[in-house]
């Protein structure tokens, strides 16, 4: 089965998803990634307020089988949470690219969008 990968956001290689909207980064993993985890059944989410940079470790999702630190795609700082994935983790896995959202933080280096895979470039490292 092949994984949607919607050509309005940015990946990274680590399988979260990134929807840019001006300064501000909407952040969740993709539907490949919530594929390989199965039935997701806890998030940890960061705190708002949090600066992460690059590639840092800064939540956690669990699956019945395993669980996954969620790296932040590009640097800044943490604006918003989604609650809704902590009291319901199955909408990362009905709705990865919708209400399955982690966070949002404002854009501290737009640079840092450089680093970031193509929906194109994404598909061909899944093999899609």
């Amino acid at each position: 089965m092949s994984s949607q990968v919607p050509s309005d956001l940015r990946y990274a290689k680590s399988h979260e998803w990134v929807r840019i909207e001006g300064d501000t980064a909407t952040v969740g993993i993709t539907d490949h990634a919530q594929h390989e985890l199965t039935d997701v059944v806890f998030v940890e989410l960061p705190a708002v307020g949090r600066q992460v940079s690059v590639g840092e470790a800064c939540a956690v999702v669990e699956s019945v089988k395993t669980a996954s630190d969620i790296y932040a795609p590009i640097a800044g700082q943490i604006v918003a949470v989604n609650k809704a994935v902590v009291d319901n983790p199955a909408l990362v896995n009905s709705a990865p690219f919708g209400d399955g959202w982690f966070f949002k933080l404002k854009i501290s280096n737009s640079s840092g969008l450089d680093g970031l895979l193509t929906p194109d470039a994404y598909k061909a490292q899944i093999g899609g």
